[in-house]
Protein backbone atom coordinates (compact mmCIF):
# COMPACT_ATOMS: atom_id res chain seq x y z
CA UNK A 1 0.00 0.00 0.00
CA UNK A 2 2.73 2.33 1.29
CA UNK A 3 4.38 1.25 -2.45
CA UNK A 4 1.57 2.12 -4.40
CA UNK A 5 1.05 6.07 -2.79
CA UNK A 6 4.88 6.53 -2.86
CA UNK A 7 3.88 5.73 -7.04
CA UNK A 8 0.48 7.37 -7.00
CA UNK A 9 2.52 10.78 -5.48
CA UNK A 10 5.20 10.59 -8.23
CA UNK A 11 2.72 10.30 -11.31
CA UNK A 12 0.85 13.33 -9.88
CA UNK A 13 4.21 15.20 -9.49
CA UNK A 14 5.33 13.99 -13.15
CA UNK A 15 1.91 14.65 -14.52
CA UNK A 16 1.62 18.13 -16.15
CA UNK A 17 -0.41 20.68 -14.49
CA UNK A 18 -4.79 21.37 -16.28
CA UNK A 19 -5.02 24.39 -18.85
CA UNK A 20 -6.43 27.25 -16.55
CA UNK A 21 -8.89 29.54 -18.37
CA UNK A 22 -9.09 33.38 -17.11
CA UNK A 23 -12.20 34.89 -17.84
CA UNK A 24 -11.89 38.87 -17.24
CA UNK A 25 -15.04 40.79 -17.63
CA UNK A 26 -15.09 44.42 -18.02
CA UNK A 27 -15.86 46.75 -14.99
CA UNK A 28 -13.53 49.20 -12.73
CA UNK A 29 -11.02 46.43 -11.58
CA UNK A 30 -10.87 45.25 -15.37
CA UNK A 31 -7.31 46.45 -15.75
CA UNK A 32 -5.84 44.78 -11.76
CA UNK A 33 -7.63 41.78 -12.95
CA UNK A 34 -6.57 41.34 -16.33
CA UNK A 35 -3.12 42.71 -15.58
CA UNK A 36 -2.42 39.74 -12.42
CA UNK A 37 -4.20 37.03 -15.32
CA UNK A 38 -1.25 37.73 -17.42
CA UNK A 39 1.00 37.77 -14.18
CA UNK A 40 -0.48 34.38 -12.93
CA UNK A 41 -0.96 32.87 -16.44
CA UNK A 42 1.00 29.41 -16.99
CA UNK A 43 2.02 28.05 -20.28
CA UNK A 44 -0.92 26.78 -21.58
CA UNK A 45 -3.74 28.67 -20.40
CA UNK A 46 -6.05 30.68 -22.30
CA UNK A 47 -7.17 34.22 -21.21
CA UNK A 48 -10.89 35.03 -22.12
CA UNK A 49 -11.76 38.61 -22.27
CA UNK A 50 -15.54 39.22 -22.75
CA UNK A 51 -16.84 41.52 -24.99
CA UNK A 52 -17.22 45.32 -24.33
CA UNK A 53 -14.81 47.95 -23.60
CA UNK A 54 -12.50 47.96 -20.98
CA UNK A 55 -10.98 51.20 -20.04
CA UNK A 56 -7.25 50.97 -18.92
CA UNK A 57 -5.26 53.58 -17.70
CA UNK A 58 -1.86 51.89 -18.02
CA UNK A 59 -0.05 49.40 -20.69
CA UNK A 60 -0.08 45.42 -20.46
CA UNK A 61 2.33 42.95 -20.19
CA UNK A 62 2.96 39.31 -20.59
CA UNK A 63 6.29 37.11 -20.23
CA UNK A 64 4.75 33.36 -19.83
CA UNK A 65 5.17 31.33 -21.99
CA UNK A 66 2.40 29.49 -24.16
CA UNK A 67 -0.51 31.84 -23.57
CA UNK A 68 -3.52 32.29 -25.45
CA UNK A 69 -5.43 35.68 -24.94
CA UNK A 70 -8.51 35.62 -26.67
CA UNK A 71 -11.05 38.20 -26.81
CA UNK A 72 -14.65 37.70 -28.45
CA UNK A 73 -14.06 39.83 -31.66
CA UNK A 74 -11.99 43.12 -33.23
CA UNK A 75 -15.39 44.59 -32.66
CA UNK A 76 -16.98 42.74 -29.77
CA UNK A 77 -13.53 43.33 -27.05
CA UNK A 78 -12.11 46.56 -26.83
CA UNK A 79 -8.98 47.42 -24.42
CA UNK A 80 -9.59 51.52 -24.68
CA UNK A 81 -6.12 53.21 -23.70
CA UNK A 82 -7.23 56.47 -24.25
CA UNK A 83 -7.10 57.38 -21.06
CA UNK A 84 -3.49 55.68 -20.97
CA UNK A 85 -0.73 57.59 -18.48
CA UNK A 86 2.68 57.93 -20.16
CA UNK A 87 3.85 56.39 -23.74
CA UNK A 88 4.21 53.41 -23.50
CA UNK A 89 2.59 50.43 -25.55
CA UNK A 90 -0.93 49.12 -24.94
CA UNK A 91 0.58 45.41 -24.82
CA UNK A 92 3.99 44.40 -24.73
CA UNK A 93 4.96 40.53 -24.79
CA UNK A 94 8.04 39.08 -24.40
CA UNK A 95 7.09 35.57 -24.29
CA UNK A 96 7.43 32.34 -26.79
CA UNK A 97 4.73 30.93 -28.24
CA UNK A 98 1.78 33.32 -27.30
CA UNK A 99 -1.49 33.92 -29.35
CA UNK A 100 -3.24 36.97 -29.40
CA UNK A 101 -6.32 36.92 -30.81
CA UNK A 102 -9.90 38.50 -31.33
CA UNK A 103 -10.05 41.81 -29.48
CA UNK A 104 -8.74 45.29 -30.62
CA UNK A 105 -6.72 48.13 -28.95
CA UNK A 106 -7.91 51.87 -29.24
CA UNK A 107 -5.58 54.76 -28.82
CA UNK A 108 -2.41 53.52 -27.45
CA UNK A 109 -0.23 56.14 -26.00
CA UNK A 110 2.73 54.66 -27.93
CA UNK A 111 2.92 51.66 -29.81
CA UNK A 112 -0.24 49.02 -29.96
CA UNK A 113 0.93 45.51 -29.37
CA UNK A 114 4.51 45.21 -29.60
CA UNK A 115 6.13 41.56 -28.73
CA UNK A 116 9.99 41.27 -28.48
CA UNK A 117 12.04 38.45 -28.68
CA UNK A 118 9.13 36.21 -28.82
CA UNK A 119 9.26 33.58 -31.06
CA UNK A 120 6.53 31.77 -32.76
CA UNK A 121 3.80 34.15 -32.37
CA UNK A 122 0.32 34.23 -33.69
CA UNK A 123 -1.22 37.88 -34.27
CA UNK A 124 -4.58 36.96 -35.31
CA UNK A 125 -8.07 38.73 -36.00
CA UNK A 126 -6.51 42.07 -33.91
CA UNK A 127 -7.67 45.99 -34.96
CA UNK A 128 -5.27 48.77 -33.40
CA UNK A 129 -6.78 52.38 -33.97
CA UNK A 130 -6.44 55.59 -33.17
CA UNK A 131 -9.97 57.01 -33.20
CA UNK A 132 -8.50 60.54 -34.11
CA UNK A 133 -7.38 59.30 -37.76
CA UNK A 134 -3.80 60.05 -38.78
CA UNK A 135 -1.88 62.43 -36.54
CA UNK A 136 1.65 62.39 -35.43
CA UNK A 137 0.56 61.83 -31.75
CA UNK A 138 -0.37 59.02 -32.44
CA UNK A 139 1.86 55.37 -31.53
CA UNK A 140 4.45 54.81 -33.88
CA UNK A 141 3.80 51.00 -35.08
CA UNK A 142 0.02 49.17 -34.49
CA UNK A 143 1.46 45.99 -34.70
CA UNK A 144 5.12 45.60 -33.81
CA UNK A 145 6.70 42.19 -33.96
CA UNK A 146 10.73 42.54 -33.44
CA UNK A 147 13.75 40.39 -33.38
CA UNK A 148 11.60 37.33 -33.18
CA UNK A 149 12.05 33.82 -34.88
CA UNK A 150 8.38 32.77 -36.27
CA UNK A 151 5.43 35.11 -36.36
CA UNK A 152 2.50 35.06 -38.23
CA UNK A 153 -0.03 38.09 -38.58
CA UNK A 154 -3.30 37.05 -39.79
CA UNK A 155 -6.38 39.19 -40.60
CA UNK A 156 -5.32 42.39 -38.41
CA UNK A 157 -6.29 45.62 -38.96
CA UNK A 158 -4.59 48.56 -38.17
CA UNK A 159 -5.32 52.57 -38.89
CA UNK A 160 -3.76 55.84 -37.85
CA UNK A 161 0.26 54.66 -36.84
CA UNK A 162 2.44 57.74 -36.85
CA UNK A 163 4.64 55.20 -38.55
CA UNK A 164 4.24 51.65 -39.88
CA UNK A 165 0.75 49.65 -39.15
CA UNK A 166 2.14 46.55 -39.30
CA UNK A 167 5.74 46.10 -38.88
CA UNK A 168 7.88 43.33 -38.78
CA UNK A 169 11.72 44.02 -38.01
CA UNK A 170 15.00 41.97 -37.27
CA UNK A 171 12.90 38.54 -37.52
CA UNK A 172 12.84 35.79 -39.59
CA UNK A 173 10.26 33.60 -41.32
CA UNK A 174 7.55 35.59 -41.17
CA UNK A 175 4.00 35.84 -43.09
CA UNK A 176 1.88 38.86 -42.96
CA UNK A 177 -1.63 38.01 -44.76
CA UNK A 178 -5.13 38.61 -44.74
CA UNK A 179 -5.22 41.99 -43.19
CA UNK A 180 -5.95 45.74 -43.73
CA UNK A 181 -3.40 48.81 -43.42
CA UNK A 182 -4.99 51.87 -43.50
CA UNK A 183 -4.41 55.41 -43.11
CA UNK A 184 -0.61 54.95 -41.69
CA UNK A 185 2.65 56.47 -42.40
CA UNK A 186 3.93 53.57 -43.88
CA UNK A 187 0.69 50.30 -44.35
CA UNK A 188 3.10 47.44 -44.17
CA UNK A 189 6.79 47.16 -43.14
CA UNK A 190 9.30 45.04 -43.33
CA UNK A 191 12.76 46.17 -42.07
CA UNK A 192 15.81 44.44 -41.33
CA UNK A 193 14.43 40.75 -41.37
CA UNK A 194 14.64 37.56 -43.44
CA UNK A 195 12.30 35.14 -44.89
CA UNK A 196 9.00 37.18 -45.14
CA UNK A 197 5.85 36.56 -46.69
CA UNK A 198 3.55 39.31 -47.46
CA UNK A 199 0.20 38.28 -49.10
CA UNK A 200 -3.94 39.08 -49.95
CA UNK A 201 -3.44 42.30 -47.91
CA UNK A 202 -5.04 45.44 -48.59
CA UNK A 203 -2.87 48.48 -48.05
CA UNK A 204 -4.83 51.86 -49.00
CA UNK A 205 -4.85 55.56 -47.48
CA UNK A 206 -1.62 55.30 -46.52
CA UNK A 207 1.79 57.13 -47.39
CA UNK A 208 3.30 54.41 -48.46
CA UNK A 209 1.41 51.12 -49.12
CA UNK A 210 3.86 48.08 -48.63
CA UNK A 211 7.91 49.44 -47.73
CA UNK A 212 10.91 46.08 -47.76
CA UNK A 213 13.73 47.64 -46.66
CA UNK A 214 17.40 47.33 -44.77
CA UNK A 215 18.54 50.35 -42.44
CA UNK A 216 22.18 50.67 -41.20
CA UNK A 217 23.33 50.51 -37.00
CA UNK A 218 20.34 47.58 -36.17
CA UNK A 219 21.31 44.38 -33.92
CA UNK A 220 19.88 42.10 -36.89
CA UNK A 221 21.38 43.02 -40.65
CA UNK A 222 21.37 41.84 -43.79
CA UNK A 223 17.42 41.17 -44.48
CA UNK A 224 15.84 39.80 -47.74
CA UNK A 225 14.19 36.61 -49.05
CA UNK A 226 10.89 38.65 -49.01
CA UNK A 227 7.85 37.72 -51.47
CA UNK A 228 5.12 40.60 -51.81
CA UNK A 229 2.58 38.84 -53.66
CA UNK A 230 -1.34 38.98 -54.25
CA UNK A 231 -2.10 42.53 -52.40
CA UNK A 232 -4.22 45.27 -53.33
CA UNK A 233 -1.90 48.47 -53.05
CA UNK A 234 -4.85 50.90 -54.04
CA UNK A 235 -5.21 55.21 -53.57
CA UNK A 236 -2.09 55.40 -50.97
CA UNK A 237 -2.37 59.14 -50.90
CA UNK A 238 -2.13 60.28 -47.42
CA UNK A 239 0.26 63.23 -47.11
CA UNK A 240 3.36 62.18 -44.48
CA UNK A 241 2.46 62.54 -40.67
CA UNK A 242 5.37 60.81 -39.45
CA UNK A 243 7.11 63.36 -36.86
CA UNK A 244 10.29 65.12 -37.96
CA UNK A 245 13.47 63.01 -37.58
CA UNK A 246 11.34 59.97 -38.23
CA UNK A 247 13.08 57.67 -41.00
CA UNK A 248 9.71 56.96 -42.67
CA UNK A 249 9.09 61.04 -42.72
CA UNK A 250 11.31 60.74 -46.08
CA UNK A 251 8.70 58.29 -47.98
CA UNK A 252 6.91 60.27 -50.75
CA UNK A 253 2.97 60.52 -50.56
CA UNK A 254 1.65 58.25 -52.95
CA UNK A 255 4.00 55.48 -53.30
CA UNK A 256 2.54 51.95 -53.59
CA UNK A 257 5.47 49.25 -52.95
CA UNK A 258 8.88 50.25 -52.38
CA UNK A 259 11.93 47.94 -51.78
CA UNK A 260 14.89 49.59 -50.24
CA UNK A 261 18.62 48.07 -49.07
CA UNK A 262 17.36 44.96 -49.65
CA UNK A 263 17.94 41.23 -51.17
CA UNK A 264 16.64 38.73 -53.34
CA UNK A 265 12.89 40.21 -53.07
CA UNK A 266 10.24 39.35 -55.55
CA UNK A 267 6.93 41.29 -56.19
CA UNK A 268 4.37 40.06 -58.36
CA UNK A 269 0.49 39.47 -59.01
CA UNK A 270 -0.13 42.90 -56.55
CA UNK A 271 -2.89 45.14 -57.96
CA UNK A 272 -1.70 48.58 -57.86
CA UNK A 273 -4.17 51.71 -58.38
CA UNK A 274 -4.06 55.19 -57.41
CA UNK A 275 -0.51 55.51 -56.64
CA UNK A 276 0.54 59.39 -57.72
CA UNK A 277 4.28 58.96 -56.90
CA UNK A 278 4.79 55.46 -57.77
CA UNK A 279 3.59 52.14 -57.98
CA UNK A 280 6.41 50.08 -57.47
CA UNK A 281 9.59 52.02 -55.96
CA UNK A 282 13.41 49.79 -55.70
CA UNK A 283 16.05 52.37 -54.59
CA UNK A 284 19.40 52.02 -52.58
CA UNK A 285 19.37 53.72 -49.25
CA UNK A 286 19.80 57.54 -49.74
CA UNK A 287 21.55 58.67 -46.80
CA UNK A 288 25.16 58.91 -45.30
CA UNK A 289 26.29 55.79 -42.90
CA UNK A 290 29.40 54.43 -41.13
CA UNK A 291 28.28 50.88 -40.25
CA UNK A 292 30.39 48.43 -42.37
CA UNK A 293 28.38 45.49 -42.18
CA UNK A 294 25.91 47.48 -44.20
CA UNK A 295 25.00 47.24 -47.81
CA UNK A 296 22.90 50.05 -48.68
CA UNK A 297 21.82 48.78 -52.56
CA UNK A 298 18.79 46.81 -53.85
CA UNK A 299 20.03 43.24 -54.77
CA UNK A 300 18.40 40.59 -56.85
CA UNK A 301 15.14 42.31 -56.65
CA UNK A 302 12.72 40.96 -59.72
CA UNK A 303 9.12 42.79 -60.51
CA UNK A 304 7.01 40.01 -62.20
CA UNK A 305 3.76 40.66 -63.27
CA UNK A 306 1.57 42.89 -61.81
CA UNK A 307 -1.90 44.75 -62.36
CA UNK A 308 -0.89 48.32 -62.72
CA UNK A 309 -3.94 50.91 -62.92
CA UNK A 310 -3.41 54.54 -62.43
CA UNK A 311 -0.02 55.25 -60.52
CA UNK A 312 2.96 57.86 -61.59
CA UNK A 313 0.51 61.30 -62.35
CA UNK A 314 1.07 63.47 -59.14
CA UNK A 315 4.79 62.54 -58.35
CA UNK A 316 6.11 63.74 -55.19
CA UNK A 317 9.57 64.24 -56.85
CA UNK A 318 12.13 67.03 -57.40
CA UNK A 319 11.16 68.06 -61.26
CA UNK A 320 7.96 66.56 -61.23
CA UNK A 321 6.18 68.46 -64.05
CA UNK A 322 9.92 67.82 -66.38
CA UNK A 323 9.21 64.41 -65.77
CA UNK A 324 5.58 64.09 -66.54
CA UNK A 325 6.17 66.31 -69.63
CA UNK A 326 9.26 63.68 -70.62
CA UNK A 327 6.92 60.70 -70.01
CA UNK A 328 3.31 61.62 -71.43
CA UNK A 329 1.95 63.13 -68.12
CA UNK A 330 1.63 60.04 -66.18
CA UNK A 331 5.28 58.00 -65.13
CA UNK A 332 5.48 54.17 -65.95
CA UNK A 333 4.51 52.21 -63.12
CA UNK A 334 8.28 51.03 -62.13
CA UNK A 335 10.41 53.34 -60.43
CA UNK A 336 14.31 52.39 -59.60
CA UNK A 337 17.08 54.97 -58.85
CA UNK A 338 19.86 52.66 -61.34
CA UNK A 339 21.56 51.33 -58.07
CA UNK A 340 22.17 47.46 -57.48
CA UNK A 341 20.31 44.68 -59.40
CA UNK A 342 16.74 44.73 -60.49
CA UNK A 343 14.89 42.33 -63.11
CA UNK A 344 11.69 43.31 -64.38
CA UNK A 345 9.32 41.05 -66.47
CA UNK A 346 8.85 41.50 -70.36
CA UNK A 347 6.01 44.03 -71.42
CA UNK A 348 6.58 45.99 -67.79
CA UNK A 349 6.99 49.56 -68.43
CA UNK A 350 8.89 51.82 -66.19
CA UNK A 351 11.81 54.38 -65.95
CA UNK A 352 15.73 55.25 -64.27
CA UNK A 353 17.15 57.75 -61.78
CA UNK A 354 20.41 56.30 -63.63
CA UNK A 355 22.42 57.33 -60.29
CA UNK A 356 25.74 56.43 -60.31
CA UNK A 357 26.63 56.74 -57.02
CA UNK A 358 25.22 56.15 -53.74
CA UNK A 359 23.63 59.14 -51.49
CA UNK A 360 23.75 61.93 -54.15
CA UNK A 361 20.05 62.84 -54.70
CA UNK A 362 17.69 63.28 -57.18
CA UNK A 363 20.30 66.21 -58.45
CA UNK A 364 22.01 63.41 -59.85
CA UNK A 365 19.54 61.79 -61.81
CA UNK A 366 19.60 61.70 -65.52
CA UNK A 367 15.93 59.66 -65.98
CA UNK A 368 15.21 57.02 -69.07
CA UNK A 369 13.18 54.65 -69.92
CA UNK A 370 13.58 51.67 -67.67
CA UNK A 371 16.40 49.01 -70.03
CA UNK A 372 17.03 46.23 -67.57
CA UNK A 373 16.60 42.15 -67.77
CA UNK A 374 14.16 40.00 -67.84
CA UNK A 375 14.20 37.75 -64.64
CA UNK A 376 16.10 34.20 -65.34
CA UNK A 377 14.63 31.10 -63.51
CA UNK A 378 12.00 30.56 -60.64
CA UNK A 379 12.27 32.45 -57.86
CA UNK A 380 13.36 29.98 -54.59
CA UNK A 381 10.83 30.50 -52.02
CA UNK A 382 11.52 27.36 -50.19
CA UNK A 383 12.17 28.87 -46.38
CA UNK A 384 9.99 31.88 -47.02
CA UNK A 385 7.01 32.72 -44.67
CA UNK A 386 6.07 31.70 -40.60
CA UNK A 387 6.52 27.73 -39.58
CA UNK A 388 3.47 26.06 -40.74
CA UNK A 389 2.60 25.12 -37.23
CA UNK A 390 1.52 28.65 -36.13
CA UNK A 391 -1.36 28.26 -38.37
CA UNK A 392 -2.45 25.28 -36.07
CA UNK A 393 -3.49 27.98 -33.54
CA UNK A 394 -5.96 30.06 -35.79
CA UNK A 395 -9.58 27.77 -35.29
CA UNK A 396 -12.52 28.89 -36.05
Amino acid sequence: MTRLSIAAVLLATAAPALATTHNIAPGENAQQELQEALILAEPGDEIVLAAGRYVLTDGLSLDVDGVTVRGEGMDGTILDFTTQAGSGEGMLVTSDNVTLRDFALENPKGDGIKSKGADNIVYHRLRVTWTRGPHPENGAYGIYPVESTGVLVDGVKVTGASDAGIYVGQSNRITVRNSIAEANVAGIEIENSRNALVEHNIATRNTGGILVFDLPDLPVMGGGNVVVANNLVVANDTPNFAPPGNIVAGVRRGTGIMVMANDNVLVEDNILSGNPTAPIMVIAYTQSFEDERYNPFPREVVVGENIYDGGGYDPQLDGADTLLAAFGGELPPVMWDGLGSLAVVEGTAGWSLNLTEQGVGLEGAQPSPLAVSAPSGDFDRSGIGAPAALDERLGG
